[in-house]
């Protein structure tokens, strides 16, 4: 039979009868096994095999979007555990691409959006591809079913616990733990720490950018209050002249103002800034610090800056 019904690509072999494409396969010697294979079985899709044996090898097989692929080879039978694995990475992501189906990037920020009806639906926002990841998978185990979600709920991609809410229908990775010992209520504070330390340009967040206005509504349904160590966010916009003062502080000068923790030398507010490093760095720090010294936010001890009390 030669190559009938095989239309090779430059990625791919593609098996096709009367207009319908039955299979995708990288190599040309497998395209043909497979191409056999369904005319054995009268190109019945339905009767494709999980593993086949072709010569020395075993070929893992998957029917997806009405075609077949070609999962995984192996030169002993793999066992039910690997092939449910390949199964559902593939799944997946089926075209190979860069973060799999339903994950985009937006600057900083992973998106996961699918269509529905014909109506673009996004069911969340991440700083992480990993949480991003997770969500996406767990949502096409359940039929993007948003309500399937525990509070804490485990996964084996990673190997840990993930603390879960939805929110206005969008699905938030509050924070990851590798125990399921987790005090929730220090998850929710810090959650809520982030929130506002975003809103008032602390810190960025970009992933949480459509929760900048529901604070109250969520310290409401967490039964928690938003908590940090330096910052009094009950006092943010409207408080004392020191508050407004850090509350107004430059992006950068704000970090430096972070990295001050009880007595700090300038070599260790370098070290935290690091990620900063530019032309004339040091200089730069320099500046911001003697501003806020004249600002009375921060004082000298000796060698060291300290936070003004």
């Amino acid at each position: 039979m030669s190559e009938k019904y095989i239309r090779e690509n430059k990625k791919s072999c593609n098996i096709i009868k009367a207009n319908k494409t039955y299979a995708k396969i990288p190599d040309l010697e497998d395209a043909v096994f497979i191409r056999d294979m369904l005319v054995e079985n009268g190109w019945d899709l339905n009767k494709t095999p999980q593993i086949i044996k072709k010569d020395e090898d075993y070929l893992v097989l998957t029917v997806y979007d009405e075609k077949i692929h070609v999962i995984g080879k192996y030169d002993s039978k793999p066992d039910e555990k690997t092939v449910e694995k390949l199964i559902k990475i593939h799944k997946r992501n089926p075209n190979n691409s860069k973060y799999g189906l339903n994950i985009s990037k937006v600057f900083d920020t992973y998106v996961i959006r699918k269509q529905i009806a014909g109506d673009d639906y996004i069911f969340g926002y991440y700083d992480s591809l990993q949480d991003a990841e997770f969500v996406r998978n767990f949502l096409l185990d359940n039929m993007w079913n948003v309500n399937a979600f525990n509070e804490v709920n485990y996964c084996e991609d990673t190997g840990d616990y993930k603390v879960v809410r939805v929110i206005d229908d969008k699905v938030y990775v509050l924070d990851s733990f590798y125990s399921d010992n987790i005090d929730l209520k220090k998850c929710y504070e810090s959650f809520l720490t982030k929130i506002s330390k975003h809103k008032y340009a602390l810190d960025s967040y970009p992933h949480l950018d459509a929760l900048k206005d529901k604070i109250p509504d969520l310290e409401e349904e967490f039964g928690v209050k938003v908590r940090d160590d330096y910052w009094d966010f009950t006092n943010a916009g409207d408080g004392d002249a020191l508050n407004q003062i850090v509350f107004n502080l430059s992006p950068f000068k704000q970090s430096i103002y972070d990295s001050i923790n009880g007595k700090t030398s300038f070599e260790d507010i370098k070290k935290s800034l690091i990620r900063y490093k530019s032309k004339n760095f040091e200089g730069k720090i320099t500046k911001h610090l003697d501003e806020m010294i004249e600002s009375g936010l921060i004082e000298m001890d000796g060698e060291f800056y300290k936070k003004k009390s």
